[in-house]
């Protein structure tokens, strides 16, 4: 398997895009005016004390208060039992976080006291002196070998706090691993003399630029180059690659072509069908997927796919495809939180684990962590990707002005029949010499037509004549009964 990053630079937002083997995999979007905030570091003052949630809302400067539960507090080491909010945070106090969650939709971000700071290949804590390796790291040697290097080296460096080896750090050199520590007690003994004079609320510490953190933490073995249309960014992303990850062979090429780079690589395409309810399989059939505010469902349909042998095959084909389409549409799209899947009812055990084992292999690519529950009594795979940033969906589009995020419009004939009684409930009221109605075409169109008897007896029922009137402006749902 071969990768590569992609790096759209533009003055208003930075995109970046990760193709595998010619295929768009992942797309990470920042806005200049609203740039994430996960990483960043905050000393804030505590504007209020929930103790019925458990929880605490803390002001770092935002337009929204940021979230702060009584789990995400660190607790000194030696601590017997954790405390209530109550006894943890007072109103009025001050209190060093940092972001773990974007704001998301309605919700403010999401905080805890827990700091921890990533670099190339090591992630430093400072309240602790543990020494972690990556899960992702599976040999039992090398393992060792990064706990041998990081204890060595904490002990000469006489650095407080702890050091987890990131899944970069495999293979690298003890020398590299030194810098990477050492690089971090710096940054950190500089946020830590900016915690002293830095006012209440106020940012202790920035996280890098996207363009700069798909260097830190996308570039793996399997990334051939990497393609920046900026020259700007391409000269900063060369000097950092310098700095901060000399042993990698990456190319970091600057693309200056006309034609755009996304238009190259199709990534333009295939923002615009990531947008889309439907996804075609190759096979014929489809996946329907649904973002809601408590979850994402995603439904599996055979479509035009009939197979060749029997239904029960088709039926596992479908799902096997759609297997992997859907683990590529969760990073595509960034989804997060609660996913259930619905896939096409099998009745062979075996094919149900072959499809969840299909799943699991190609979720083990994804950089979010995800859970895997077993097929439902229902027939129902439950899962959760940790969501740290808002998904493609909510970035690139906002609720429909017409419907308000519901996704449907009362037809026009529902409208009409809503006129019919708004007119009866009007000319019971007052004493009215005519009435005017203005509607969208469609509901005009279905007055004067379909609906045109009815609106007979009702002008010959109250006794009054009932005007009509096109508003172009006004969506199939609004009308307005006017008393003349």
């Amino acid at each position: 398997m071969s990768e590569e990053i992609l790096i759209n630079v533009t003055p208003p937002e930075t995109r970046v895009a990760v193709i595998e083997n010619g295929v768009v995999q992942e797309l990470i979007v920042e806005r200049s005016n609203r740039r994430g905030l996960v990483g960043n570091i905050y000393k804030g003052r505590v504007c209020r004390v929930l103790p019925g949630m458990q929880a605490a809302f803390i002001d770092i400067g935002l337009d929204r208060a940021a979230f702060l539960h009584a789990s995400d507090i660190y607790i000194t080491e030696g601590s017997s039992e954790r405390g209530s909010i109550s006894e943890l945070l007072q109103e009025g106090g001050q209190v060093v976080v940092q972001v773990v969650k974007d704001p998301l939709g309605s919700k403010g971000a999401r905080l805890t006291t827990q700091i921890s700071i990533p670099s190339r290949f090591l992630v430093f804590i400072p309240t602790i002196r543990n020494v972690g390796i990556s899960q992702k790291i599976d040999s039992e040697k090398e393992r060792t070998r990064l706990r041998t290097i990081i204890e060595q080296a904490h002990q000469e460096l006489q650095s407080v706090g702890g050091f987890i080896a990131r899944t970069a750090a495999e293979g690298m050199s003890e020398e590299t691993i030194q810098a990477d520590m050492r690089f971090l007690i710096r940054l950190w003994s500089a946020v830590r003399e900016r915690i002293g004079e830095a006012s209440v609320p106020s940012l202790l510490h920035e996280d890098l630029p996207l363009a700069l953190r798909a260097l830190r933490d996308l570039i793996s073995p399997v990334v051939e180059r990497i393609r920046v249309d900026s020259r700007e960014t391409w000269q900063r992303a060369c000097s950092f690659s310098r700095k901060f990850i000399p042993d990698t062979s990456v190319q970091i090429e600057y693309y200056p072509g006309a034609r755009p780079i996304f238009d190259l690589y199709g990534v333009e395409a295939e923002i615009q069908r990531a947008l889309e309810r439907k996804v075609e399989l190759k096979s014929g059939g489809y996946v329907i997927i649904d973002q809601t505010e408590a979850m994402t469902t995603i439904d599996v349909n055979t479509g035009a796919f009939v197979g060749h042998r029997n239904l029960e095959e088709t039926i596992f084909k479908t799902n096997l495809e759609a297997a992997q389409a859907i683990c590529r549409q969760l990073r595509l799209r960034n989804l997060g939180g609660i996913i259930i899947i619905d896939f096409i009812d099998m009745s062979e055990e075996e094919h149900k684990r072959q499809v969840l084992r299909a799943l699991e292999r190609c979720l083990a690519r994804d950089h979010a962590k995800t859970h895997i529950s077993e097929v439902s009594a229902l027939g129902l795979v439950e899962m959760t990707r940790k969501r740290t940033r808002e998904s493609l969906e909510h970035i690139l589009c906002e609720p429909c002005s017409c419907c308000g995020g519901r996704g449907s419009l009362r037809t026009a004939e529902t409208t009409c029949y809503e006129i019919f009684r708004e007119i009866l409930r009007e000319a019971r009221q007052f004493e009215v010499l005519s009435l005017l109605v203005l509607a969208s075409q469609e509901v005009i169109d279905r007055l004067l037509d379909e609906e045109s008897d009815y609106l007979a007896e009702l002008e010959s029922f109250i006794g009054k004549p009932i005007q009509l009137q096109v508003e172009s402006l006004y969506t199939q749902e609004h009308f307005d009964v006017v008393l003349l």
